[in-house]
């Protein structure tokens, strides 16, 4: 079973685009604090890259700004491609099935008004690593080409 369920804030405003064939879809990341503090007594927080597809796709980027609480629902997808410059890049996101708006619109500007400006938790940084993850930060690059886990490692 593949299935991902995550409550977070988005990170950006999230962009429409469309595919050759005229199919609406978005990309964008949703950032979510761990449950428990680390070592320095302070919550981390993750940032999952997010794919939406057609109408919600559509919404999502028409009704959501930076910030926005949301709930999404859908599976996890990884990839790899070659970059220009010829490095292997691997990528991990959920396509989400289903975005819910946890908050009114109305909350949303209420809470960006009574923010002050300056950088929010949520301001991710490193975009590249958000859409791209290098083999230096691969757990399994050392291991070559394909990564082999034998049937009695699960049980």
């Amino acid at each position: 079973m593949n299935r991902v369920e995550l409550v977070g804030r988005l990170t950006a405003k999230p962009e429409l685009r469309y595919t050759n064939s005229n199919i609406p879809y978005a990309r964008f990341s949703v950032a979510i604090n761990r449950a428990f503090n680390n070592a320095q007594g302070e919550r981390e927080t993750d940032f999952i890259n997010i794919i939406i597809w057609r109408k919600q796709a559509e919404n999502v980027c028409n009704f959501l700004d930076k910030g926005s609480l949301v709930s999404i629902e859908g599976r996890l997808q990884t990839g790899n491609y070659t970059d220009k410059d010829g490095n292997k890049r691997y990528s991990m996101d959920v396509v989400a099935d289903s975005v819910q708006f946890l908050e009114s619109r109305a909350q949303s500007q209420a809470r960006a008004q009574s923010m002050p400006n300056e950088p929010s938790p949520y301001d991710y940084q490193n975009n590249d690593y958000a859409n791209n993850v290098s083999v230096e930060n691969d757990p399994f690059g050392d291991f070559g080409d394909n990564v082999s886990i034998d049937d009695n490692f699960l049980d």
